[in-house]
């Protein structure tokens, strides 16, 4: 697809595809696409991040959607697992999240989620590409008092708090824990110190002031040091820092150790085999997951799926599968018994309300998780082509292999939110890993590589 990618449609803000026009458009494809056999005018939930952008980009999404007999209920700065919920919530026909996640706060994105909270499947998101790119809704839309409404809706934050403090088990408090929070100035900035006050933990938020471009700005899941530096400052039990857009997370311990998400679906998928809760005893992974999850699931008696990078995919994989846990290392956790997708906040309830019933810290529950040495480089690239039609980097590929042998691993894939071909090497051997790393980051520089 020309305009939609892994997770939605992203780029740089006011620059195509990310405009006033395709917004607009798409707001109005949106409604075209779900129209069904009802006469009742449809709902849609509409969310964003704290970007600048934000409130051009949801004018104009609101704009197409009004214009063709829809109401768009506006609830302002939330987490991308708050829209997902809301919608079923409030009995929506679709949610749009304007947000870019993790990316830079000159960049935004659209995604959107069905009525039942789930990513857009590629048929339907063809459609609307399709209907955006196309004239066919150019003269098409409501007239008089068809025209939809626009609703400012306030009491949002509230629906989602108790959602989400509803998830820990009434008999745990968070009383007694020091928890920092980052909230990357992104969705969470407000929501989140909100639930783990109210569930009794002494909370210290941190990077909680947005303005508009300091989004991930040197802060959150993608910069976390500043998570390791202040769990130090404040000698607190645990660290957790979320991404823009609240659907990732990563913890520091009270060791001031990192916890990916790898380490933490190894610490749920324990819990959740020790109370029988883990759902076909698997874990659903990705291609970028650490082989050492895979063995300390295989120890606990559990298999571990693997499918291609993407919480669409995670999800698709579970709904065929009847599974209730996956994630990746990124921190993007899908915790299915919960939400429909990823969700920051809940995950790290989930996480916290272990160490709560085990009486132990989050080294402790982290110790038996034995990493393989593995090293990801990104690689700025002017443009995609498919990756076995550059000779240069086939070769250095299959050299790399080579010298891998059966000691580990390469996965080489484009990005699909930015510019950037990762390059990621896993082996039981350290050393081989930046010798193999080296070879094809060297070759995709000088075939593909430069600013795009």
């Amino acid at each position: 697809m020309k305009l939609f990618g892994t997770d939605g449609i992203r780029g740089k803000a006011n620059t195509y595809p990310m405009v006033g026009d395709v917004a607009y458009k798409l707001g109005k494809a949106l409604v075209y696409a779900l129209d069904g056999k009802t006469d009742r005018k449809r709902k849609i939930i509409i969310g964003k991040d704290t970007r600048l952008s934000g409130y051009m980009l949801e004018s104009a999404i609101t704009s197409g959607i009004v214009s063709m007999g829809a109401d768009a209920y506006l609830v302002g700065p939330m987490p991308t697992p708050a829209i997902a919920f809301l919608v079923r919530s409030m009995r929506g026909d679709a949610g749009v999240v304007i947000s870019a996640s993790h990316n830079p706060y000159d960049d935004n994105g659209i995604k959107i989620f069905s009525n039942k909270g789930l990513k857009l499947d590629d048929e339907l998101e063809g459609l609307i590409e399709e209907l955006i790119l196309t004239d066919k809704l150019n003269n098409m839309g409501a007239v008089g008092d068809r025209i939809g409404r626009a609703y400012r809706i306030r009491d949002t934050l509230g629906r989602y708090i108790v959602f989400a403090k509803d998830t820990l088990p009434y008999s745990v408090s968070l009383e007694g824990l020091r928890v920092v929070l980052d909230c990357a100035n992104g969705a969470t900035y407000k929501v989140a110190p909100m639930i783990f006050e109210e569930l009794g933990a002494e909370v210290i938020a941190i990077n909680n002031q947005p303005n508009g471009i300091n989004i991930n700005d040197k802060c959150g899941s993608t910069y976390p040091k500043a998570i390791v530096e202040a769990t130090k400052l404040y000698r607190a039990d645990v660290g957790i820092a979320f991404d823009g857009d609240g659907d990732r997370v990563l913890m520091v311990d009270e060791k001031y150790n990192l916890i990916d998400g790898d380490v933490i679906l190894a610490i749920l998928a324990r819990q959740m085999k020790k109370n029988n809760t883990l759902k076909g005893n698997k874990v659903v992974g990705t291609v970028m997951t650490n082989f050492g999850l895979e063995i300390f699931l295989r120890n606990l008696g559990v298999e571990l799926e693997r499918v291609d990078v993407g919480d669409k995919n995670i999800v698709k994989r579970i709904m065929e599968k009847g599974l209730n846990l996956g994630g990746e290392q990124s921190g993007h956790i899908v915790l299915w018994d919960f939400n429909t997708t990823g969700d920051g906040i809940v995950t790290a309830l989930a996480v916290l309300s272990i160490m709560k019933q085990e009486n132990a810290t989050l080294s402790e529950l982290a110790q038996d998780f034995k990493r393989i040495p593995q090293k990801t480089v990104n690689v700025m690239v002017k443009e995609k082509p498919p990756l076995e039609e550059i000779a240069q980097i086939k070769e250095a590929i299959a050299k790399a292999e080579d010298k891998l042998s059966k000691s580990g691993r390469i996965v080489v894939r484009y990005s699909g939110t930015e510019p950037l071909l990762r390059i990621t090497v896993e082996s039981f051997e350290a050393a081989l890993v930046d010798e193999c790393l080296n070879i094809v980051a060297d070759a995709a520089f000088k075939s593909i590589g430069g600013k795009p």
